[in-house]
């Protein structure tokens, strides 16, 4: 078991993820790709979880837009993350590593409903958890279900996977000059409106001294030098260190 700062922790994936050319639907070569990084963590002794999104499947604004109902188009989001965790768990396990799926809304031909006490005791014997569903009600984010559960499970850390090596004062696709931001408190967050994930999920982990790290999930090195503690990408916290 290699030297870890963070022993249990809650990998947050946008569905993006999975999606190959343009960002639409399940690439198999992407969920392989997430795989092999699931298994490396493994490998080091983490237990992990993940919750995933759908972006690659529905965009509730897109039916927003044209006048559908906000709970049915978040309920459609909630169906969408479940299609992406089957299709992970799939990658994960022929990949060589047990996995668990347990969805907030309950379908039990395909997976478990989500059980706090059953999604820990499936950690500590070394499996991976997989949760869909968000948190199975409307007008919450899969950010917001992935603090919730981060919580619950007693993560020592919420790994916001992205494109980018962090979190910067303004869009560094667009500004050159653009400037990485090592630490933040949740406040900052908060009052300056950044993109970190939605306030609701930013207040449960303030509330809960949860810490957030926002990383490039890509650079495989970087993420597995986040677990053993080093300074890597923008830390969300209540102080400079946790």
């Amino acid at each position: 078991m290699a030297d870890l700062k963070f022993k249990r922790v809650l990998l947050k994936l946008g569905g993006e993820a999975l999606s190959g050319e343009g960002g639409k639907g399940i690439d198999p070569m992407r969920a392989e790709a997430i795989a092999q990084r699931v298994v490396h963590i493994h490998q080091m002794g983490v237990d992990l979880a993940i919750v995933i999104g759908a972006g690659n499947l529905w965009r509730g604004v897109l039916g927003l837009d044209r006048g559908m109902d906000r709970a049915t188009a978040d309920y459609m989001g909630m169906l969408g993350t479940v299609m992406n965790a089957l299709a992970l768990m799939d990658a994960i396990e022929r990949a060589g590593v047990v996995v668990r799926v347990q969805t907030a809304i309950e379908m039990r031909a395909v997976a478990e409903p989500f059980i706090r006490r059953r999604a820990i005791r499936h950690l500590e014997k070394e499996r991976v958890v997989i949760l869909g569903g968000g948190t199975g009600n409307p007008f919450f984010s899969t950010d917001t279900a992935a603090a919730l559960r981060a919580v619950e499970m007693g993560a020592d850390v919420l790994i916001k996977a992205t494109k980018v090596d962090g979190v910067y004062d303004s869009d560094p696709a667009k500004n050159q000059d653009a400037k990485k931001l090592d630490h933040l408190s949740y406040i900052d967050v908060l009052n300056r409106r950044l993109e970190v994930m939605d306030n609701t999920a930013i207040t449960l982990c303030m509330d809960n001294n949860l810490p957030i790290l926002v990383l490039n999930f890509w650079e495989e090195e970087e993420l597995l030098r986040a677990l053993k503690g080093e300074k890597v990408g923008t830390l969300v916290s209540k102080g400079e260190d946790i």
